[in-house]
């Protein structure tokens, strides 16, 4: 009887644990877009591979969305990844990946400059970046910016410049009441105890984006709000995949990563305000 019922309770949480993984979730995804023009978004990369293996959560979701809401997604990676020589191959690996995770021929493009190569100890100039990124921001009417925080999810620092550069570009853009300039988002950089939950982190995010519609006193409500996208099995599959395409990285470490990383699950966003975009592009931080 006791086995039974065991069983019986294996089964029953094993049931839930396959339900709350198998689908998407998202909380407040519709910030990332504009509410009154067409939503251009552009996701500013420093090598081939950052798409998928870390913001493959937020461009499956801003493709769930319905029809009416629906972005035109852009992708501008600042490198071809040339530190062991494989900038060619990596180059194309990068077009397979974007592919795969839906963005289109036309909305993509990858630079090779001598102030932007990959390098794990180089800080990439602020200006020489807002300087890359201007006509494709300009030339594309792009509303919202999407890049890592200043953390850079995994302390390399091509990747901690990219905001520094894209905040930089935005205090200097000139102010229009026709057209406001675009916003930026970062990706938030997790605690390493955090990093590396595996299927946890889908599950521990769904929980907190169920608990967060639970109705609550606004007097202790924070005002605060969270942008958050967690893939379900299909995402996840389908981020996994890109990351194949990315065959010359393949290494044992990534194929850890891949299994083990929050961020082919999920991802959380925060946006960078006038007074925090002006201590960014100057490299302080709030």
């Amino acid at each position: 009887m006791l086995g039974s019922t065991r069983y019986w309770i294996l089964a029953l949480v094993s049931s839930l644990v396959w339900r709350l993984l198998a689908g998407p979730a998202e909380q407040d995804i519709g910030l990332l877009l504009s509410s009154d023009r067409p939503s251009n978004v552009l996701l500013l990369t420093a090598h081939p591979d950052d798409e998928c293996m870390f913001f493959a959560p937020t461009l499956l979701a801003l493709q769930e969305l319905s029809s009416h809401q629906l972005p035109t997604i852009h992708s501008l990676c600042l490198s071809v990844g040339n530190a062991d020589g494989l900038g060619d191959i990596r180059r194309r690996e990068l077009s397979a990946s974007l592919d795969v995770l839906g963005i289109a021929e036309g909305k993509r493009w990858v630079i090779d400059t001598p102030e932007l190569q990959d390098n794990f100890t180089a800080v990439w100039d602020a200006q020489v970046i807002a300087d890359a990124i201007r006509p494709y921001v300009l030339k594309h009417n792009i509303n919202t910016i999407l890049t890592f925080d200043h953390h850079g999810i995994s302390s390399h620092l091509n990747h901690i410049s990219l905001p520094h550069g894209a905040a930089h570009f935005l205090t200097t853009l000139p102010s229009s009441a026709e057209k406001p300039p675009p916003r930026l988002f970062t990706l938030v950089t997790v605690p390493l105890y955090e990093k590396y939950l595996g299927v946890l982190s889908p599950l521990l995010s769904k929980a907190s984006i169920a608990l967060s519609r639970i109705p609550r006193d606004p007097r202790t409500a924070s005002g605060a709000a969270r942008v958050v996208a967690v893939s379900g099995f299909g995402g996840y599959a389908r981020a996994h995949r890109a990351m194949r395409e990315h065959w010359s990285q393949l290494v044992w470490f990534r194929w850890l990563y891949v299994s083990f990383s929050r961020y082919m699950w999920v991802n959380e966003w925060v946006e960078l305000t006038p007074p925090t975009l002006a201590q960014t592009a100057s490299g302080t931080q709030p």
